[in-house]
């Protein structure tokens, strides 16, 4: 019997008689981070990291029923051995650690190789069967590092100031907007921030995570209250009326995707940056050379891409059907 298979409820232990991020109502789910693709609603019990708790309670409610863990701490279900490691993704993300007489398993979740400065640093884990994602798995996505990428939002971010115009940068809520409000340099200007992001930061920081200086936009606010300042954003604010108020000014997005030309056309960007808390093709065939794994089941994004090419190189591997979604760039 395979340690993990794919029911249409999700990545399922029969042994353990749990699921990993499962995209239907089940009765156990491991969760490896909160984004909604990963962490859906109507599960009986969800077990997550205990940074990871807190906002899961925020998007699915207060009266969630969440077994809170720490990185490392192994937990048994019939014999078989769980543990949640870093995944370097947002705050709080995990790969989980499937352990069962000798045979282990690992399911990344989603997860970037570059230490952002606010996650805990990606952990490479040695396994049999590794589970990655391949949001990015094509040779084209290669990011910078993310110093570089935070002197151009500076760079632009200080022009718009001179100019007068305010500055609308738009990133994923959980994880992007608090990266990028800890990476860029706020002695510019004030940092303003939609109600999404407020909502996430104000979980964060009510377990004693530090984030630097931010304001929430208030509905009551002026243009004039804005001038010059940075305002972070979700992706689903993208092309909506909340962005009225703020006009005229410079919009930008901070993703991946923005390595891809046209879609800074196509959201009808003036600036993209290319940032993103996957990681990108060295970042993932380094993580599959990191686990010694003699074979790789690869999900979303370029899935069938990157299984043939680790095929090439002589791995086995094949990519399976999930509901992930990875890094979009209209959603989150």
């Amino acid at each position: 019997m395979e340690l993990l298979q794919l029911r249409p409820e999700g990545i399922y232990c029969p042994l353990g008689d749990f699921y990993i991020d499962p995209w239907q109502p089940v009765p156990y789910a491991l969760i490896t981070h909160a984004h909604a693709d990963h962490a859906r609603p109507g599960h009986r019990l969800y077990v997550a990291h205990k940074k990871t708790a807190p906002i899961l309670r925020l998007r699915l409610g207060e009266n969630i029923l969440v077994q809170e863990v720490e990185y490392g701490e192994r937990l048994l279900h019939n014999g078989v051995e769980v543990s949640f490691h870093p995944a370097g993704h947002v705050i709080g993300s995990a790969q989980i650690r499937v352990a069962y007489r000798g045979q282990v398993w690992v399911v990344s979740g989603d997860f970037k190789i570059e230490h952002d400065g606010i996650s805990s640093p990606f952990e490479p884990l040695r396994c049999h069967t590794f589970v990655t994602e391949s949001t990015f798995g094509l040779p084209v996505f290669g990011w910078k590092p993310q110093h570089e990428i935070f002197q151009a939002i500076n760079r632009w971010w200080h022009q718009n100031r001179v100019e007068g115009l305010i500055s609308v940068l738009f990133g994923y809520s959980l994880g992007k907007a608090q990266r990028i409000l800890c990476g860029v340099d706020s002695s510019i200007g004030q940092i303003y921030v939609h109600g999404a992001v407020a909502n996430i930061n104000q979980v964060l920081e009510g377990i004693g995570f530090s984030l630097p200086s931010w304001k929430h936009v208030q509905t009551n606010m002026k243009r004039k209250d804005l001038e010059g300042s940075l305002v972070l954003a979700p992706l689903s604010a993208v092309n909506t009326p909340w962005l009225n108020r703020f006009q005229p000014c410079s919009i930008a997005m901070a993703s991946g995707w923005m390595q891809l030309r046209g879609n800074k056309r196509r959201q009808a960007l003036d600036c993209g940056f290319v940032l993103s808390d996957h990681a990108d093709w060295k970042g993932l065939l380094s993580a599959v050379s990191a686990t010694g794994a003699e074979r790789v089941l690869v999900t979303h994004g370029y899935a069938y891409a990157f299984s043939r090419y680790l095929q090439e190189k002589g791995i086995e591997a094949q990519a399976i059907e999930t509901h992930f979604e990875g890094e979009s760039p209209t959603s989150e």
